[in-house]
């Protein structure tokens, strides 16, 4: 399947099309204001007063001056500088403001540039040595050694490493990372490996384990490329689908607990994630209270309808079509219908009627309304009529 992303200009004609409302520049009415966004894989409405939270900035921003003044008032005073402020709580788990990010800016993101070279997507994982530890006693360190590697990666291949990465952690608490990129072809400049090999070396390099048993065996197996996992990366929600391990992946929800060694307030990995350098490519427009309430009703239903016919489909109760909506609809009106043997026109009717509408809403994807399910179920009644033999 060919991935389906769409661009910046698509994105623009999109929010062209939307109801706006044109202000003059330079204005800022008080009080909430509707918006619409639009992007590669999301739509989505919000109610926000700017003018409240940017006083709510200025607050914050006077608040850090104040820090700032204290301390260097403390410093003149003693000759040293006082000891940064903790944490005011422990990273024990991947949060649910975390994951709503995460998916947020997957769908949000410009995937033109990672595909624009035409090489196939690939799913990276690196992981570190059995006494991972020794390497990583903190979250900190990961973030720097991705950091190198990221480097290494521009100064081999020539080009910045385009990907979306996420940080995980394996049953026995080792930390690994997942990496959408796209593989480049070829042998690398300096000392003409190919990319696994590269990789492999790279990764081993800049983890540097003391121990050279630890490090041997961490430059075989510490790294992995999957290009058949990178191909089902073919649309947005796919790829935020994957990262957050929702749907099928629920079962590898432990991968996103943090391991006791980095649960201690300053030691946490931080955020789970990044994007390497790719953008936003949405559009933001505002409209009135009522088209921006209808938007956000019809959001709603939508969204509720998938997630019911997910559930279905899961459970196997929704089954395939029976005929497509062209068929149903070239079939002739009810007074011409000719009833089977063993079934009234009534029930031949009703069994037309509700063909047509099963055909209909599962055409379209959509989950039939409370009306089209009264109408499949009164289309099974009907069969089941004209599969009986006819009385005398």
């Amino acid at each position: 399947m060919d991935p389906a992303f769409p661009s910046p200009e698509l994105v623009d004609a999109a929010a062209a099309m939307l109801p706006a409302i044109r202000e003059e520049p330079g204005t800022l009415a008080e009080g909430r204001r509707w918006e619409l966004t639009v992007g590669p894989g999301v739509f989505a409405v919000a109610c926000r007063d700017w003018a409240r939270r940017e006083r709510t900035e200025e607050r914050a921003r006077a608040a850090h001056v104040k820090d700032i003044d204290a301390a260097v008032a403390a410093h003149i005073a003693t000759g040293e500088w006082p000891e940064p402020a903790a944490p005011r709580t422990a990273i024990t788990s991947w949060s649910r403001k975390s994951r709503a990010n995460i998916v947020r800016r997957l769908c949000e993101l410009d995937y033109i540039p990672l595909y624009a070279s035409g090489r196939l997507p690939a799913m990276v994982t690196l992981t570190y040595p059995g006494d991972w530890l020794t390497v990583v006693p903190m979250g900190a360190g990961l973030k720097r050694r991705m950091k190198a590697l990221r480097k290494r990666y521009a100064r081999t291949w020539g080009e910045d490493w385009a990907c979306v990465w996420k940080l995980e952690f394996q049953r026995r608490g080792a930390p690994h990372v997942h990496m959408l990129c796209t593989p480049p072809h070829g042998r690398a400049r300096t000392r003409g490996e190919t990319f696994a090999v590269w990789l492999s070396a790279a990764w081993a390099d800049v983890v540097d384990h003391p121990d050279p048993e630890q490090r041997r065996r961490h430059e075989r197996a510490g790294t992995a490329l999957d290009y058949a996992e990178g191909l089902r990366a073919t649309d947005p929600r796919r790829v935020a689908a994957y990262f957050t391990k929702h749907g099928l992946m629920a079962s590898k929800e432990y991968q996103h607990h943090v391991p006791p060694e980095w649960s201690e307030p300053g030691t946490g990995p931080g955020r789970f994630w990044a994007v390497w350098p790719l953008q936003r490519a949405v559009q933001t427009v505002h409209v009135s209270p009522e088209d921006g309430i209808h938007a956000g009703r019809c959001g709603r239903r939508r969204a509720k309808a998938q997630r019911r016919r997910s559930r279905l489909e899961s459970s196997g109760s929704i089954e395939p079509p029976v005929e497509s909506a062209t068929a149903a609809l070239s079939r002739p009106p009810h007074d011409q219908w000719q009833p089977g043997l063993g079934c009234s026109a009534d029930a031949a009717s009703s069994a037309h009627s509700a063909n047509y509408a099963y055909s209909r809403f599962t055409s379209a994807g959509d989950l039939p309304t409370q009306t089209g399910r009264r109408m499949c179920a009164s289309r099974s009644r009907a069969q089941h009529l004209k599969s009986r033999p006819k009385t005398p």
